[in-house]
C-alpha cells in the first residue's frame, strides 16, 4: 500500500514538474559533475559539521590519536549525510523548485530524468557504509539520520509539509544528532546528561533557523500546499516566532551554564544572545527581505554560542 501510494505520488509529481519545466524530464542527456555537487549543496554542510565539532569538544576526549576518527565523523556529518539529505529534498521538491528556484539542477534539466533520485539513493548507502566505520553508535546515528532525511522529504510522511514537525525534525537532525553522536563516538559511552541537554536545546533553537530558511519558498509552498510557518502565520508572525524559538533555548543554556559552575561561559553566551536580539529587531522590520541577511549574521552568533557551551562542557568534571 505504501509503495503504491509512493509510486502514484511520484507519477503525479513527474507530470507536474514536466508542465512547469519541460527540460526536467529529458532523457538521455548527460549529467554534469558540477550539477551533482550543486545538488548536494555544500553551503548547507557547515551546521552539522560544526555540531559534530561541538560534540567532539564537549566530550573532553579529543586527542591527536583520534584525528582520523574526527575527520571521518565530520566527513560523514557534512558532505555525506547532509549532502544526501539535500539530494533527497531536491528530488521530492522538484515541482516546488520549478517555481521557487528554477535554476536548481533538477528543474533546470542539468540533472535529467531520475538521476537526482539515483544520487540520493547512492549517497544514502555511502553514508551508511561510512557510518559503520565509526562503530555501533556512529552507525545507529547514521541510520537515524538517513531515515529522518527520507521521511522529512519523501511521501507518504513528508514531514516538511508541516512547518512545525518538519522544522523540528530538521533542527534536531542538523544540530542535536551530530553533537550527541560525536560525543558518543569519542568517549565510547553514553554522553553526559548535561551535554545532551545543551545539544537538545540548540537543536530546538534551530527550529527558528529553519523557519527563516522557509521565507525564500513562500510562493511555491503556498501553491503546492506545503504548510511552512511563513505560509501558516504570515511573514511577520513567522519571523517573530523564529526569534523567540532561537532566543529561549539559548537563555536556558545561559542559566544552566551558570548553575553548573561556568559563569564566564554563561556570560559569553548571554552576550552573544544580546547581540542577536539587536539583529532580530532589524529583522522584524522587514522579515521577508531581511531573512537571508539574518542567516548570514545572527546565525553566526548562534553557532558561536554553541562552541562556547561545548568548551565549557568539555572542561566540567
Amino acid at each position: 500500500m505504501v509503495w503504491a501510494t509512493w509510486r502514484a505520488m511520484m507519477r503525479r509529481a513527474d507530470r507536474a514538474v514536466s508542465g512547469l519545466s519541460p527540460s526536467i524530464g529529458r532523457q538521455g542527456a548527460r549529467v554534469q559533475p558540477a550539477a551533482v555537487l550543486e545538488l548536494l549543496k555544500p553551503v548547507t554542510w557547515f551546521p552539522p559539521m560544526w555540531a559534530f565539532g561541538c560534540g567532539v569538544v564537549a566530550s573532553g576526549a579529543a586527542g591527536w590519536d583520534k584525528v582520523g576518527l574526527i575527520a571521518l565523523g565530520i566527513l560523514l556529518a557534512g558532505p555525506l549525510v547532509c549532502g544526501m539529505s539535500q539530494a533527497v529534498n531536491d528530488w521530492f521538491d522538484r515541482h516546488v523548485d520549478a517555481i521557487n528556484e528554477p535554476h536548481r539542477p533538477i528543474p533546470s534539466g542539468r540533472m535529467p530524468g531520475r538521476s537526482g533520485l539515483y544520487v540520493a539513493i547512492g549517497w544514502s548507502f555511502l553514508s551508511l557504509a561510512v557510518g559503520a566505520a565509526l562503530g555501533l553508535a556512529g552507525f545507529l546515528a547514521t541510520v537515524l539520520a538517513v531515515v529522518m532525511a527520507w521521511i522529512y522529504s519523501a511521501p507518504p510522511l513528508r514531514l516538511k509539509q508541516n512547518g512545525w514537525w518538519g522544522n523540528l525534525a530538521c533542527g534536531l537532525s542538523y544540530e542535536t544528532l551530530p553533537w550527541i553522536t560525536a560525543a558518543a563516538v569519542m568517549s565510547q559511552a553514553l554522553p553526559d546528561p548535561r551535554m545532551m541537554a545543551v545539544a537538545l536545546l540548540y537543536g530546538l533553537g534551530a527550529h527558528g533557523i529553519m523557519t527563516l530558511n522557509d521565507f525564500k519558498s513562500i510562493e511555491g509552498d503556498t501553491r503546492f500546499g506545503l504548510r511552512s510557518l511563513p505560509v501558516i502565520m504570515g511573514a511577520p508572525g513567522a519571523a517573530l516566532f523564529a526569534c523567540w524559538a532561537m532566543a529561549v533555548p539559548q537563555a536556558v543554556v545561559v542559566a544552566l551554564l551558570a548553575i553548573w559552575g561556568a559563569p564566564i561561559s554563561a556570560l559569553l553566551v548571554a552576550a552573544l544572545l544580546a547581540a542577536q536580539a539587536l539583529l532580530m529587531r532589524r529583522l522584524l522590520t522587514d522579515p521577508r527581505r531581511l531573512a537571508p541577511w539574518y542567516n548570514g549574521t545572527g546565525i553566526l552568533l548562534y553557532v558561536s554560542g554553541m562552541m562556547v557551551s561545548a568548551t565549557a562542557l568539555g572542561g566540567m568534571p
